[in-house]
């Protein structure tokens, strides 16, 4: 692995650490270079409760690595966590600097009705 990917899987391990002692429903994100991930998970990790990213069929059409699919796929995942009875969750960025197309995901799950 390069250090970019040590470094950022050490600040990621860092947070979730913190929210399994907090015991919080977590919003995790995941961007690659083409695409971008969200999943609501249990506090435990043990079950993924609600998930959105730029590979769903209503969102595949377009560019779907960009700050405005990033919103979509927010406000896709805020929408599925209601559903699923989620309103309260903490931020996991996995590591990733809270910029660009993670704060846009963020941003648009907030407006979503997701509180973190």
């Amino acid at each position: 692995m390069t250090d970019k990917k040590v470094t950022r899987l050490r600040r990621s391990r860092k947070a979730r650490l913190k929210m399994h002692e907090l015991e919080a429903v977590r919003l995790c994100v995941y961007r690659s270079s083409q695409h971008i991930y969200a999943q609501v998970i249990s506090a435990d990790g043990s079950k993924v409760l609600a998930s959105a990213s730029t590979l769903d069929k209503e969102l595949r059409d377009g560019a779907t690595g960009n700050v405005d699919a990033a919103k979509k796929v927010g406000l896709l995942v805020a929408e599925r966590a209601k559903v699923a009875g989620v309103s309260q969750v903490a931020f996991d960025r996995s590591g990733f600097k809270y910029h660009g197309r993670v704060k846009a995901l963020a941003d648009a799950a907030r407006e979503g009705g997701l509180e973190f």
